[in-house]
């Protein structure tokens, strides 16, 4: 990578989870799931560190095992179930500052949720940042396969209200082709300058460049079904090891 700069992948992976018990170090396709966004960050050109940022020592342990850094526990009260990313991404860089006199110039999120991620997007959006340095963050995003123009509320009287305000009349109405293009983010892989975060107090600032990625290639577990799906498009030899740029037996230090 040209220069110094200093990227670091933080992963957040707190221990509780009521959607899937245990799900960061649930075995998935034969290594906890954690494992797979840790050796995207490793394996990435632009990626200088990989910290993971968790409360469980257990997570923790198996972290290291793959190759990640965890210099510290976070705190409890910023691994609540509705803690949001700000505070757990601003206790990273406080206290790295603090007790390493770290100062990374980029920020990126991996989140343990999105296994198959592709080394080359993390790449891609973190050199669309350099290469705009007058942006606040870079976020991936897909067009989504609902549009909201077409998404209704329920109202105090129990009519149908629409979700947007347009100038398009009843643009409800309207053919896809007619509306305009959306984009949903997916939390696939989101890239700051750390000023962003530790100045403006914001995950994304206002100046958010759109990494616009293929729907195909987005996958998010949240449930038992989407943990199945996934798992069957490596067993099937759909997604393979050269897709996604990586494998996590390479980062392996010990048995798990």
């Amino acid at each position: 990578m040209e220069g110094q700069t200093e990227v670091l992948a933080l992963i957040p992976a707190r221990g509780g989870s009521k959607s899937i018990p245990r799900k960061n170090i649930r075995p998935f396709y034969g290594h906890p799931l954690i494992a797979y966004s840790i050796a995207a960050g490793l394996a990435a050109e632009t990626v200088t560190r990989v910290i993971v940022s968790t409360d469980n020592e257990e997570i923790a342990a198996i972290a290291r095992q793959y190759g990640a850094e965890v210099p510290f526990l976070r705190p409890p009260e910023f691994a609540q179930d509705d803690t949001p990313d700000l505070p757990v991404f601003l206790h990273a860089l406080q206290w790295l500052a603090e007790h390493e006199q770290y100062h990374p110039q980029i920020v990126v999120q991996l989140r343990p949720t999105s296994p198959l991620r592709r080394v080359q997007h993390i790449d891609q959006a973190v050199y669309k940042l350099l290469l705009q340095p007058e942006a606040d963050s870079v976020r991936a995003v897909i067009e989504p396969f609902q549009n909201p123009y077409k998404m209704w509320r329920i109202d105090s009287a129990g009519f149908l209200s629409p979700l947007l305000q347009t100038d398009l009349p009843e643009a409800y109405n309207l053919p896809r082709q007619a509306l305009p293009t959306v984009y949903w983010q997916t939390g696939y892989v989101d890239v700051a300058w750390s000023d962003t975060i530790l100045e403006k107090h914001s995950m994304t600032g206002e100046r958010i460049l759109p990494f616009v990625m293929p729907s195909s290639e987005w996958i998010d577990i949240d449930t038992e079904e989407d943990w199945h799906r996934a798992e069957r498009l490596l067993e099937s030899g759909e997604i393979t090891w050269d897709d996604l740029g990586f494998e996590p037996d390479r980062y392996l230090h010990l048995n798990w």
